[in-house]
This record gives C-alpha cells, structure tokens and sequence, in this order.
C-alpha cells in the first residue's frame, strides 16, 4: 500500500503534529461490526494558512479481508465555535451567537473507517460500467490498496457541518450521526464516477425544489420513527405527497428504498442500545417496536451477519 499522508498535514502542506494542537472537544464511537468514526476538534492558530481537504483511504489485504477497510478523512478549518457551551452561554442560547464574543476559529478532523461487513449492505449483485468502481470498492474486489483526495462538494460540506455542530446527545445524536454518515459515503463515493452530481435529475417531478424538500423531510421524519414503524402510506401524508412519487423520489436522491434506509437506520441503532447501552434483547426488541423478539433477531442478523447477543462477545 502507498503511505498514507496524514490529513492534517495535507491541509497545512507541511507537517504539522496533533500534539502541537490544543484539544477543545471530542467524541468517538469503536463499536464491533458499525462504522468507527471519530470526530476531534482544536483550535485554530489564526497564521496558519489551512485548506479544507478530504480524503479516501481504500485498504485491501487479500491474505486476511477481514482486515481490508475504508476509510474517509476530513479536515475542516475556519469554523467558529462557541468556547462555553451553548447551554451556558447567554449569546448563543438568545440565537445571538454571530455577536458572541466567546467565539473562536477551530480546525476539525474526521474520520470514518468502514469494515468489508458493513459496507456489504449497499452491495448489489448486479451493477452497470457507471457504478462499477463503486461496487469494486465497496464489495472490496479492488486488489489494489490506494488513497485518494476527495473534492468538497458543497453537499458534502452540508453533512460535515451537520456533523459537528448539531446539538444532539446521547441516543439521538447516535440515529443523528448514522444517517449522516451514510449520506456522506454517498457522495464521496460519487466522486469516483466522474465529479457528477450526486443527485442527477432522472425523475422530471423532482426539477421542483418542493418536491426535493419533501423528499429530504421524509427521510428526517423516518429518522424521527426508529421506535415507531411507520408505514409509507402514513409518511406519504406527514409530507404531502404522492406514495408512488414518494417512493420513486427518496430512491433517486438517497440511492436506496425507504424501506432498506429505514431497516439499516433501525439496526445501526440497535447496535448502539446493545453494545453502548448495555439493553438487553428484549428491551432493544421492544423499543424498535418489533412485535416479538424472533423478528428482531432474524433482521438483526440479515442486517449485521451476527445474532444480536454475538454482538456483545465481538
């Protein structure tokens, strides 16, 4: 494998050490058989001259593939934050926050690392020469390991402030985070065919931003209804429209059905209330709103490949 450049040094163009930072916030998630991300943030010496970078990391060990990974890395600089929380601080909990005098500048790296298991789930069995690089990395049938600079689209840019300043906590913030960063593998992986747009119009309907809109508030509204099973009939009237437009519209802007997002919002959670929380089966099984605990395992295991209980021993 090439050596892998450090992101921060690339956005510095020159070597700059974590250490040299001073640390302001972080959070991270190592969770067996989920994508482990962490987010750290430092504030920003206002002399260094920094450009925002992105970057992917495809790792491909063909003698162990449970070692093969990928991996996408960000580093964002210039964005202001407040240095008291937003709780404590009068400013910004009166939505002042432009006047607030406790505001800094911050640099911020993320990172994404996804194993062969997890990304096996956007697989499909069948794929075009559009989508072929795609689906040659994400079932990990590249030979080749290889880092790539991402460019930063602006819908990327939207997910990543998304990402580091919503005011989530605890188990929202974690149905939050994996949304968004199934969003963000999206249009990374959009990169690699071409710098096209991720969200080319095919669906004439959808030439109408409020119809986009909608699309977009169904996918919030599903994220709001992990422990409420909602059916498309009901989401189809939260944002007044069409089901056959609904349905048509959510698989042409977020590349999958609403039932697979829907499914893989729900497990990911799972994972989380199972492994951070410590629930047990049972508890999970009942807030997710499965009617018994055999159809949550069996989705369990169709989504993750292992029984929910196999989890805790990863």
């Amino acid at each position: 494998m090439q050596p892998t450049t450090d992101i921060l040094t690339l956005a510095y163009k020159r070597p700059l050490e974590e250490t040299s930072l001073e640390l302001l916030h972080e959070r991270e998630s190592v969770m067996p058989d989920a994508v482990q991300y962490s987010i750290r943030r430092f504030r920003r010496n206002k002399q260094w001259n920094m450009e925002d970078t992105g970057m992917m990391v495809y790792h491909y060990e063909a003698d162990d593939k449970k070692q093969s990974h990928l991996e996408l890395r960000f580093c964002i600089s210039g964005n202001v934050y407040c240095r008291h929380k937003q709780t404590d601080c009068d400013q910004c909990r009166s939505q002042l926050s432009v006047n607030c005098p406790e505001k800094e500048e911050s640099v911020d790296l993320l990172s994404f690392r996804f194993s062969p298991g997890q990304l096996s789930q956007f697989a499909k069995p069948r794929y075009t020469t559009e989508t072929m690089v795609c689906d040659d990395i994400i079932s990990f049938r590249r030979p080749q390991s290889f880092n790539r600079i991402l460019p930063l689209c602006g819908k990327s840019r939207v997910v990543l402030e998304a990402l580091l300043n919503n005011n989530y906590t605890d188990t929202l913030e974690n149905i939050f985070v994996n949304a968004q960063i199934q969003m963000l593998l999206l249009h990374s992986l959009d990169c690699m065919v071409g710098e096209k747009e991720v969200h080319t119009i095919a669906c004439k309907f959808l030439a109408n931003e409020a119809d986009r809109d909608k699309i977009v508030k169904a996918r919030e509204v599903l994220i709001q209804h992990i422990g409420e099973p909602i059916t498309i009939k009901e989401l189809s009237r939260k944002v007044a429209m069409n089901e056959c437009y609904l349905k048509k519209g959510f698989k042409e802007m977020f590349g999958t059905t609403i039932f697979e997002f829907y499914q893989s919002q729900r497990m990911e959670h799972a994972k989380f209330l199972l492994y951070e929380k410590g629930l047990s089966v049972t508890d999970v099984s009942m807030t997710l709103g499965y009617s018994s605990i055999s159809h949550f395992s069996t989705a369990f295991k169709k989504h993750t490949g292992l029984k929910p209980c196999e989890l805790l021993f990863r």
